[in-house]
C-alpha cells in the first residue's frame, strides 16, 4: 500500500479494505477518514465494513464523502473540524488518495490542534 505522509499527523493513501485495518493500526494510525461515497466503485468495500474493523482494532473511522473535482467549502469546513477533533495520526483515503490530499492542502492555513 502506498501511503504518503503530508505531515507527522496526516497521511493519505488509496482505497483500503477491512483486511488492511490491522496493518494500519500496527503502523500507528489512530483514525481512518474515508473520502469516497459508498458505492462509487464496484470493487469498493462499504464504509460500514471498514468502520466495524476499525472499531474492533480500537481505531476511529470517519466518513466524509466528497465528489471528485467538486470539493465544496462545506467539505473543507467539515474536514477541518474532524481533523481538529480526531485522534492522530490519521490516514485519509479515497480511490487514489487525491481527494484526501486536496482536503488537507485546502485547509492548511486553518488552526489545528
Amino acid at each position: 500500500m502506498n501511503i504518503r505522509y503530508l505531515s507527522k499527523d496526516y497521511a493519505v493513501g488509496p482505497q483500503i479494505t477491512p483486511a488492511d485495518v490491522g496493518w494500519l493500526k500496527a503502523q500507528g494510525f489512530a483514525t481512518l477518514v474515508c473520502n469516497r461515497p459508498d458505492g462509487e466503485g464496484g470493487d469498493q468495500p462499504a464504509f460500514a465494513e471498514i468502520a466495524a474493523e476499525a472499531n474492533r482494532h480500537g481505531m476511529q473511522a470517519l466518513h466524509l464523502p466528497v465528489v471528485p473535482g467538486r470539493i465544496t467549502p462545506a467539505d473543507r469546513d467539515a474536514f477541518a473540524a474532524l481533523y481538529a477533533a480526531a485522534p492522530k495520526p490519521m490516514l485519509g483515503f479515497c480511490r487514489t488518495g487525491l481527494r484526501a490530499e486536496t482536503l488537507w492542502t485546502d485547509t492548511q492555513g486553518r488552526a489545528r490542534s
